[in-house]
C-alpha cells in the first residue's frame, strides 16, 4: 500500500486510488465538482486542483485524475493552489448569472460554497455575460437552467454509466456547449432521472415539483424509507420546520406535507440514487386521510370501535385476518403476539405494479410494490390469499384487498389509513396511522432491515395499529 503526506499528515492510500479518494478516505477534503464518487472521472471543472512536492519545487494539477505513489508530498491549500483555485472560480463564474436569490439550490450549492471559501471576489471580467437558454424543459419532470450550467457532465454521465439510457449529451464546444436530450426522448422515460438534479452541483437542473415551492433552509428531513417496492430504499422526507411555519389560517396541510424526497445514501440497499417513483411519495402520503372510527360507517370513537370489534371477537368461531404488507416489523410482531393464536393469518399486497409504471430493472426497482412483504411472510408464511368459506370474521388491514372475497355472512374489521369507499362498509372501521405518523423498520427482499421515523403528528381519531392489537385482544381474555 502506497504511503503519502497530504498537509503534512502521512496517510496510507489503497492500490490505485487517486489523490482525491485517499484524501476522502483521511477525512481531508479538497473541493470538487465533476468528481462523483460513482461516476467516470472527466476532469472537466479543474477546482480540484493539488500540490506535489518536486525536486524543481511545486507542481499543480487535479487531484481526481492524479494516481497515489509512493512518498509523494501533497499540498491541498498552499499559495499556489490557492491561487489557481481562485483562477479557476473566476472563469466557471465568468457566465454563471448572480441570481442565487431565485435559485431552488441556494442553501445547497456548492459553486456558492467555494466562491465565498475559495476566491470571494467581484468578477474581473469587464464583459457582458453570455446569455443562454433560461428555461429549457429536459423533460416534464425537469427543467433546465443553461446559464447556471458548469459543465460538469455529472448529468451526462449518470445516464450513460448508471441507468444506460444516455438520455442526455454535451452539444456543441467551448462556451457553446449545452446539455440537451437525446432526440428518441429516452431521458422522459429514464425511471431514475431525478437523481440528477442532486448531482448537479450548481442550480442548473431543477425539479419541476418543487420549483420556487419552498426555500432549503425553511425545510428539515427526515430518515425514512420508500414504500414503493420491496427495495426499501433510504430516503429523506423533506417537511417544513417547526420555526418556519406559515401562520395563515387554514395551513396545516402545508405543515403536515412533503415538500421534496432525496435518496438517503445507504450502501446496503439503494446506494445513492432513488428511482422516480420515491420522489413522488408525497401523492401517497398526502392523501386524504382517515381519521374516524365508524360502526358500518357510522362514527363512534376508538372505544365503542374497540368494544364492537371485541365483541366480533368473542364471537367468531374461524376468524381470519389478512394482514399488510405496508405493516412494519413492529405492527407485524404487535398483531402476531397479540392476536396470532386467534386469527389464520394471510399475507396480502397492499399495491399492485401501475400501468405503465417499471415492473423491475437491474439496478433498484423491483417487481414486488410493498415494501414489508419479506417481514410479512417471515412471521405469517407465504401461502396465496384463500379465505376459507367458512370463515365468519376477516380483519382485513390496509389497502389492496379484494372484499368480494369475504364470505357471504361474515362480519368485517378493517383498519385502514386513508379514506376509502369500503370503510365505511365494514362492520367495525379503525383509521390507523401512516408511515409518517409513526417509527418503525422494513425488512426488504434481500432481508435487510432499515428505519423509519415519524414526521408529522396523527390525528386525535387515529390509532397506531401496533398499540391497537393487544387492546382488540382483551376480548377474550387474551390481552392483559
Amino acid at each position: 500500500m502506497p504511503r503519502l503526506t497530504i498537509d503534512g499528515r502521512e496517510i496510507e492510500a489503497a492500490a490505485g486510488q487517486t489523490v482525491m479518494e485517499a484524501a476522502k478516505d483521511a477525512g481531508i477534503f479538497i473541493p470538487y465538482f465533476c468528481w462523483h464518487p460513482q461516476l467516470s472521472v472527466p476532469g472537466n471543472c479543474r477546482i480540484c486542483v493539488v500540490g506535489v512536492e518536486d525536486k524543481g519545487g511545486e507542481w499543480v494539477d487535479i487531484a481526481c485524475n492524479m494516481p497515489v505513489s509512493e512518498g509523494m508530498v501533497v499540498y491541498t491549500n498552499s499559495e499556489k493552489v490557492k491561487a489557481r483555485r481562485k483562477a479557476t472560480l473566476q472563469f466557471i463564474t465568468l457566465n454563471h448569472p448572480v441570481d442565487c436569490g431565485i435559485c431552488d439550490k441556494a442553501g445547497e450549492c456548492t459553486l456558492q460554497d467555494y466562491h465565498y471559501e475559495y476566491n470571494g471576489e467581484r468578477s474581473v471580467s469587464v464583459d457582458a455575460k453570455n446569455h443562454e437558454t433560461k428555461h429549457y424543459d429536459l423533460s416534464d419532470r425537469i427543467v433546465l437552467d443553461n446559464e447556471r450550467c458548469i459543465q460538469c457532465t455529472r448529468c451526462v454521465r449518470f445516464t450513460r454509466e448508471i441507468t444506460g439510457s444516455a438520455g442526455l449529451a454535451m452539444g456543441n464546444r467551448a462556451d457553446h456547449s449545452l446539455v440537451r436530450p437525446s432526440e428518441d426522448g429516452a431521458f422522459g422515460r429514464d425511471a431514475y432521472s431525478d437523481n440528477v438534479i442532486d448531482i448537479c452541483p450548481v442550480g442548473a437542473l431543477l425539479s419541476k415539483a418543487f420549483l420556487h415551492k419552498a426555500r432549503v433552509w425553511y425545510l428539515k428531513p427526515t430518515a425514512s424509507v420508500c414504500p414503493g417496492c420491496a427495495r426499501g430504499c433510504s430516503v429523506n422526507l423533506w417537511h417544513r420546520k417547526a420555526e418556519w411555519r406559515l401562520r395563515a389560517p387554514g395551513m396545516r396541510a402545508a405543515h403536515e406535507s412533503i415538500d421534496r424526497v432525496t435518496p438517503l445514501e445507504n450502501p446496503a440497499v439503494n446506494g445513492p440514487w432513488i428511482c422516480n417513483k420515491g420522489r413522488d411519495l408525497a401523492r401517497v402520503f398526502d392523501r386524504a386521510r382517515a381519521e374516524v372510527a365508524m360502526l358500518k360507517g357510522r362514527p363512534t370513537d376508538l372505544e365503542g370501535a374497540l368494544a364492537n370489534a371485541r365483541a366480533l371477537l368473542a364471537a367468531a368461531k374461524r376468524p381470519v385476518a389478512v394482514v399488510s404488507s405496508w405493516g412494519s416489523n413492529e405492527e407485524l410482531a404487535a398483531f402476531r403476539d397479540a392476536l396470532g393464536a386467534r386469527f389464520d393469518a394471510y399475507v396480502k399486497a397492499d399495491h399492485e405494479p401501475q400501468p405503465g409504471e417499471v415492473l423491475e430493472d437491474s439496478l433498484l426497482i423491483r417487481a414486488d410494490k410493498n415494501p414489508n412483504t419479506a417481514g410479512a411472510r417471515a412471521l405469517f408464511g407465504e401461502r396465496p390469499l384463500a379465505i376459507p368459506r367458512e370463515a365468519d370474521l376477516v380483519l382485513v388491514w390496509g389497502e389492496g384487498f379484494d372484499f368480494g372475497l369475504v364470505p357471504a355472512g361474515a362480519k368485517t374489521i378493517l383498519l385502514n389509513a386513508w379514506l376509502a369507499p369500503e370503510n365505511g362498509h365494514a362492520d367495525v372501521f379503525f383509521p390507523v396511522s401512516a408511515q409518517t405518523e409513526r417509527s418503525g423498520t422494513y425488512t426488504n427482499f434481500a432481508g435487510v432491515t432499515s428505519a423509519f421515523s415519524a414526521c408529522f403528528p396523527k390525528a386525535a381519531g387515529v390509532a397506531d395499529a401496533q398499540a391497537l392489537f393487544p387492546l382488540l385482544a382483551r376480548a377474550d381474555g387474551g390481552g392483559e
